[in-house]
């Protein structure tokens, strides 16, 4: 019976791509599914042959720890060059949106908390 493997909803093309490429590099066996026209479905890869799973999923997490490791010094490195934007750079680059996010945010939290604040005021 086929087992899942790793899911590919919201994962980077770059991702998939390597961990095909790590599946293959390996001689492990998968197939994929894609979620379909109306995304109703998984897009997962997923292993034929249940033998291989513990090595498969011993190198997907290797691989994810690495990654992570890689992209954790990437941001660093960009954070140290001055070229992640500040909250002060993005309310700059678009003031507008920026205001109607907050402002939005306000209205949600409020909405959500006048009910609450209700049940005080009848007490």
């Amino acid at each position: 019976m086929a087992r899942l493997l790793f899911k590919l909803a919201q994962v980077p093309a770059d991702e998939a791509q390597e961990i095909r490429a790590l599946l293959d590099e390996h001689q492990i066996r998968y197939y994929e599914t894609d979620a379909g026209f109306f995304r109703v479905g998984l897009d997962a890869i997923w292993l034929g042959d249940n033998s291989q799973e513990e090595g498969a999923r011993e190198l997907i997490r290797t691989y994810q720890q690495e990654r992570a490791a890689r992209q954790q010094a990437t941001y660093a490195e960009l954070v140290e060059a001055g070229q992640v934007p500040s909250l002060w750079q993005h309310f700059c680059a678009q003031p507008i949106r920026f205001l109607l996010l907050v402002c939005a945010i306000i209205f949600v939290t409020a909405l959500t908390l006048v009910p609450f604040l209700m049940l005080l005021k009848i007490e």
